[in-house]
């Protein structure tokens, strides 16, 4: 499995760890591990100097548990809700590793994460 970013049909983003679903040589859905969704916004800044990266953009990445009403990890999604499966930025995949926060029982704690991305 490897960490993806996916845009459903409902405008959401969500990052996971994904697996394919194959039947009959046909990719029928996707097993999506600790899903989280994604929101992007522009940090506010105290500051009188501009920090920005290479490309010109700093934003700020919110992590939440994609359905919070459930203790499920894995979730099956059809090839039909999913409208685009990308490679995130590496910083983000940090993010989402450090909001995982596996410790050694191999639980998961769920507080919010935020992190800035200077990529």
């Amino acid at each position: 499995m490897s960490v993806k970013l996916l845009l459903f049909k409902s405008g959401e983003t969500v990052i996971s760890e994904v697996k394919e679903i194959v039947s009959e040589d046909k990719v029928r859905g996707y097993l999506l591990v600790n899903p989280h969704k994604v929101v992007t916004r522009k940090p506010i800044l105290l500051s009188e100097e501009e920090t920005t990266n290479q490309r010109g953009i700093e934003l700020e990445v919110v992590l939440t548990p994609w359905i919070v009403l459930t203790n499920d990890k894995e979730m099956v999604i059809p090839t039909d809700w999913v409208v685009t499966i990308v490679e995130p930025l590496s910083s983000v995949v940090n993010v989402y590793y450090e909001k995982l926060n596996v410790n050694e029982n191999n639980t998961t704690e769920v507080p919010q994460e935020k992190g800035v991305l200077n990529e």
